[in-house]
């Protein structure tokens, strides 16, 4: 079975020669070395080109004659889950859907990041006694990284 550190290794060293801020998100590779790895990037996007650069470093540098193995190199979709901490830092400003450990979930948007938490914005409108309208009310929670099950984007199109 191939090694996930040398798998590792391979990608990072054409990551840093790329230096776009690119980093992994996530890589798999089955007992039939079917290796799955996903990138992501801090500012900009994963482009095809990324993808296929760090695939030719790896592929290059792994020896057939030795293991067989098939190779697949994408970025880390937007649907799927954040898997490190990179992902919750890229992500401020933009709203997210954490799903806590213990139960339920909350909504909002992501206004910081740190070691041990994160902070999320929700607004809604709440009637409140003695006036006509409702009014936008901010509440801010702050989220422990051992209550978080998992966080994904709102993927909205309005």
């Amino acid at each position: 079975m191939i090694d996930k550190k040398t798998v590792i290794a391979l990608a990072e060293e054409r990551i840093n020669e790329l230096d776009k801020g690119l980093f992994i998100v996530d890589l798999e590779i089955s007992s039939a070395n079917d290796i799955k790895l996903f990138l992501d990037a801090e500012q900009s996007k994963v482009s095809i080109q990324d993808c296929v650069s760090v695939s030719r470093n790896i592929e290059h540098n792994l020896d057939r004659e030795k293991e067989d193995f098939q190779l697949s190199v994408s970025s880390a979709g937007m649907d799927q889950p954040f898997k490190v901490h990179k992902q919750y830092v890229k992500n401020v400003g933009r709203e997210v859907k954490v799903v806590l450990n213990e139960h339920g979930s909350q909504e909002g948007k992501l206004i910081s990041v740190n070691e041990n938490f994160i902070m999320l914005e929700q607004e809604t409108k709440e009637k409140i006694e003695g006036r006509k309208k409702k009014e936008v009310i901010v509440n801010k929670y702050e989220i422990p990284f051992s209550n978080i099950k998992q966080t994904k984007l709102v993927i909205s199109f309005k």
